[in-house]
């Protein structure tokens, strides 16, 4: 059995993890205030966000949003009622219901990641080659540090 590691991170990686503390901060602190120009909350923000990418079942949603399925159910139901998300049947599973954006909630959606501005400028000061770079560095750590999606 593999001991954890227990030494003590350098001070740079100490100074990324602060720098990416800050990053997500920022992104949690505009994407509030995109949802509430909508008049959502951020668990329906964020909800009508992974639907806007492509139709999800409700176990699926619950496991990304890291709440019991009762409560994904309470979120599309306020999603629905207001025309942004659906249910339909799973093409794979007709025992599956699937949650998916409408075409007003991938509007809304796409909106409401427009209205981001905090990485538009410094990200705009990067090359192309940087931002790519960047890209690839966060997917790589996201791909590393993340478990995988039940099925």
């Amino acid at each position: 059995m593999a001991s954890p590691d227990t030494t003590r991170p350098d001070e740079l990686t100490l100074e990324v993890v602060d720098l990416i503390g800050s990053v997500v901060a920022l992104y949690h602190e505009e994407f509030e205030e995109a949802a509430n120009e909508h008049r959502l909350t951020g668990a329906q923000a964020k909800l009508l966000s992974l639907l806007s990418l492509e139709p999800l079942p409700m176990r699926k949603l619950a496991h990304k949003l890291k709440c019991e399925p009762s409560n994904v159910t309470g979120i599309v139901d306020r999603l629905e009622s207001r025309g942004l998300a659906e249910r339909r049947p799973d093409p794979g599973d007709r025992r599956v219901k699937l949650a998916a954006a409408t075409d007003e909630g991938r509007r809304v959606a796409r909106s409401m990641r427009e209205s981001l501005r905090f990485a538009r400028e410094p990200l705009a000061g990067l090359s192309e080659e940087e931002r790519l770079t960047l890209r690839d560095l966060l997917r790589r750590m996201v791909e590393t540090g993340s478990p995988q999606d039940p099925e």
